[in-house]
C-alpha cells in the first residue's frame, strides 16, 4: 500500500470517528435537550427532570467526555498509521 493510499485510509477513518462523535453530541444536545425534552421530563433523577438536566448540564458533560474519547481514538489511529508524535 502506497503512502498516499495509507493517508487516504487514515483520513477516511478520522472522518468516520468525527461523524460518530458529532452524532452523539447532536443526540445529547439537540434531541435530548430540545426535541425530546417533554418525554424525558417524565423521568426524574435527583429531583430534577431528565429533559431539564440534559438541556442545562447533561449535554455539556457529554461534550467533555467526547473530547477525551476523540483524543484516545486519535492517539490510537495516529499510532496505527505511524503519524504519532
Amino acid at each position: 500500500m502506497s503512502n498516499k493510499e495509507r493517508m487516504t485510509e487514515y483520513w477516511r477513518k478520522n472522518v468516520r470517528n468525527l461523524f460518530i462523535l458529532l452524532s452523539v453530541w447532536f443526540a445529547s444536545s439537540f434531541l435530548f435537550g430540545i426535541l425530546l425534552v417533554n418525554q424525558l421530563n417524565a423521568i426524574k433523577i435527583g429531583g430534577f427532570k431528565l429533559g431539564f438536566w440534559f438541556a442545562q448540564q447533561g449535554s455539556i458533560y457529554v461534550f467533555i467526555i467526547l473530547i477525551f474519547v476523540y483524543v484516545a481514538w486519535m492517539n490510537k489511529l495516529d499510532k496505527e498509521y505511524g503519524v504519532d508524535e
